[in-house]
């Protein structure tokens, strides 16, 4: 597949701004489409899984992001120039964004549809060619792309495939022009190895433990409220769900209060509510209670917030209570771990530079939240951390804006798409320059070196050397 894809690039050259706008409208007819099948499909993996959330999520929250990649195709794709007074002059230079050739999407389970069908428009809008391997953990999902692909695309466009971990292990080691990875660090770091091999550029966007602090000065109602609901998006599966709060001292106690009547309030049922996501697997069920358990063992409180009469975790739907977690330390899973499910840490913090330096001494998140007036504390906050971003008083609210990047940093991921920065991803910026004058610039490089080059030399030597004391002298005064 991909050396068909491969000479099939070739054969064809960089694709106008007509065929790419084409390939993101069926990739987006694609999704439209069938919907319907693609949320059926999603919830007979999961279980559980509401639709109404699925549609939002996985559909219409990314038709936004694809349209203003579509709509700006067109002025990405011109080329830039450069020094257009040397024109006049016969010396032309400009750089060209150019398509890399065959892009490697690996798409993960958490949001099997959307997560993969983003990145193949950027790769789309910047030329590309696109293979995308789905998540065996969705496997219904990933059985109706594969089918529903070739009614869409030529195979050569877009190729889907299928299959376990040993599969996406080779397609990992496949000389790709790009690989793109949205997953856990853990098997990003084995998806970057493999494409070492062959050298491919990768993006990983990957997770993390997302800090949220409550800023002392917060209204803390509507701090606990919308902080316990984003911890419930999708079950808490979400690599942008907060994963522990800090909360004033002496708040936290309110902070649990409204957290505890919100998250009663949300799911007065659970085990038979359409709306409450289950795990999406037993490895995932027990990773999460695992946590908890050794939480709990290691002296943590524990506070599963179930409604009256339901057992809860319960196996056999694969669902876990709500659960707030206090008094947690380094010696517990938890709190080095990624949550990944429907629990949230509690802790309080005395001085905002305690909660900071905590933040900090931890790998950097794929978000830091805040919670708070945008003040002095907010913009400290801001400047003395390092996140992949960073949303003030909303769940992913950095995410708002088509045009706005998305992807970590440090551990949370490398690279990132959407808007422009995806169209950047997936092209190389191609320098071109001619020379029309009569003599050649870089000639006086070669040998032999007369006097005028080496008088010249030694001139602009002492230019440099008297215009950077200069500078040094300004900034010390």
């Amino acid at each position: 597949m991909l050396e068909r894809q491969r000479q099939a690039f070739l054969a064809e050259g960089p694709p106008s701004v007509e065929v790419r706008r084409h390939r993101i409208d069926r990739l987006m007819a694609l999704l439209l489409d069938n919907s319907d099948a693609f949320i059926d499909a999603m919830a007979a993996d999961y279980g559980t899984r509401s639709k109404a959330a699925s549609l939002f999520t996985e559909i219409v929250g990314i038709t936004s992001v694809v349209e203003h990649t579509r709509s700006h195709v067109a002025q990405w794709m011109r080329p830039t120039k450069l020094m257009r007074v040397a024109r006049l002059c016969g010396l032309r230079a400009e750089v060209q964004p150019t398509p890399l050739g065959v892009v490697g999407i690996i798409g993960p389970w958490n949001f099997p549809v959307n997560l993969v069908v983003l990145p193949a428009s950027a790769a789309f809008a910047a030329g590309n060619r696109v293979m995308i391997k789905m998540s065996e953990i969705t496997a219904n999902t990933a059985e109706l792309m594969k089918a529903t692909a070739p009614k869409y695309f030529d195979p050569t466009e877009l190729g889907v495939v299928t299959g376990g971990s040993d599969v996406a292990a080779a397609f990992a080691t496949l000389p790709f022009d790009h690989l793109f990875f949205t997953g856990s660090p853990s098997v990003g770091a084995l998806v970057q190895r493999a494409a070492a091999q062959n050298l491919v550029p990768v993006t990983l966007e990957l997770g993390g433990k997302n800090p949220v602090v409550v800023a002392p000065n917060a209204d803390i109602r509507r701090s606990a409220t919308r902080i316990a609901r984003a911890r419930m998006v999708n079950g808490g599966q979400v690599c942008v769900c907060p994963d522990y709060v800090m909360v004033p001292d002496e708040h936290v106690e309110d902070f649990v209060a409204t957290a505890r009547e919100t998250l009663h309030g949300m799911f007065p049922t659970i085990v038979g509510n359409d709306d409450y996501c289950s795990a999406v697997n037993d490895a995932n069920f027990d990773r999460v209670v695992g946590l908890v358990e050794d939480a709990a063992a290691k002296g943590a409180t524990v506070e599963t917030i179930a409604p009256e009469g339901e057992s809860l975790p319960d196996r056999a739907s694969r669902k876990i209570a709500p659960t707030i977690v206090r008094g947690i330390d380094d010696r517990m899973r938890i709190a080095n771990e990624e949550i990944f499910g429907p629990v949230l840490a509690v802790t309080g913090y005395s001085r905002l530079n305690q909660a900071i330096d905590y933040i900090n001494q931890r790998p950097a998140p794929l978000v830091a939240y805040w919670f708070g007036p945008d003040d002095d504390d907010f913009r400290t906050f801001v400047r003395s951390t390092r996140s992949g971003g960073v949303a003030r008083n909303d769940f992913a609210a950095q995410m708002i804006p088509s045009a706005a990047p998305f992807g970590g940093v440090g551990r949370s991921g490398m690279g990132a798409y959407h808007g422009k920065a995806g169209f950047d991803t997936f092209s190389h910026y191609r320098t071109v320059v001619g020379n029309d004058l009569p003599f050649s610039i870089t000639g006086t490089a070669a040998p032999p070196f007369g006097m005028p080059l080496r008088l010249g030399a030694n001139a602009a030597m002492r230019f440099a050397r008297m215009r950077t004391r200069r500078r040094l002298k300004e900034t010390s005064q």
